[in-house]
């Protein structure tokens, strides 16, 4: 996948992950793209918003895009690597293309996708990487619920 494209769509999952953080939630967005390029949905993660865990930002993205025929050839777009249940939901419905903002903060199941055909784009994007380092020293106890360590 071309760079410069995945980078413009990564500023929609970075837009989704401030407004989550504004509305007092965890700073992780999403997005999926079409194969051909539309925006089919968006969301963060609203697990504190809406009380819901699972309401992780790569769901709240699938659920905004609405019944697809087929998922063959979308991306999903996220600022933070896939935790196991949000790279189930790639395997499952047969996403194409992860793209990633960052996997500094959390290395989540990226590795597996990409064993199992998954395309993965790693940004490496310092914006989300400390977006989530700020988050994570200001809430380690939300943090941590969030991505199931008790």
């Amino acid at each position: 996948m071309d760079q410069a494209r995945a980078r413009t769509w990564l500023t929609t999952a970075v837009e989704e992950a401030r407004s989550g953080l504004a509305e007092g939630g965890i700073p992780i967005g999403a997005a999926l793209f079409g194969a051909d390029g539309t925006l089919l949905g968006r969301g963060h993660n609203r697990r504190v918003q809406d009380g819901d865990p699972s309401l992780h930002a790569e769901t709240a993205a699938f659920r905004a895009a609405g019944r697809q025929r087929t998922y063959r050839g979308t991306t999903m777009v996220t600022t933070l690597s896939p935790c196991w249940y949000c790279s189930g939901l790639v395997r499952q419905f047969g996403i194409s293309r992860v793209v990633i903002g960052e996997a500094v903060t959390f290395h989540g199941g990226h590795d597996w996708l990409a064993e199992h055909g998954v395309e993965i784009v790693l940004l490496d994007d310092v914006e989300c990487a400390e977006l989530m380092r700020a988050f994570i020293a200001d809430h380690p106890a939300l943090w941590n619920e969030d991505i199931g360590v008790n």
